[in-house]
């Protein structure tokens, strides 16, 4: 998974539009290799971004939960912590 697509569901306050296109542009640079796509599958790229951005956002709405909402800076504060803590292997 890309390490930058974050969780989105469950967040107080809600997720946001923006955070929902960073996450689908991310997913869909994931996916075609592409940081930058040339001019010719400009429109392609960008017409992708948009309809992962549409499904993201219909799929967020239709989920539901019991639990507590999660707060943004505890939840970023523990990945920091688990970054830190991270020993690779060699």
């Amino acid at each position: 998974m890309c390490r930058s697509i974050k969780p989105l569901f469950n967040f107080d306050p809600p997720v946001t539009e923006a955070e929902i296109q960073a996450a689908s542009l991310q997913f869909v640079r994931k996916i075609s290799g592409f940081q930058r796509p040339s001019k010719t599958n400009e429109a392609a790229f960008q017409a992708a971004v948009a309809d992962v951005s549409n499904a993201a956002a219909r799929f967020l709405s239709a989920l539901e939960t019991q639990a507590a909402p999660k707060n943004r800076d505890a939840e970023a504060a523990k990945s920091k912590l688990r970054r830190r803590n991270f020993q690779p292997s060699i």
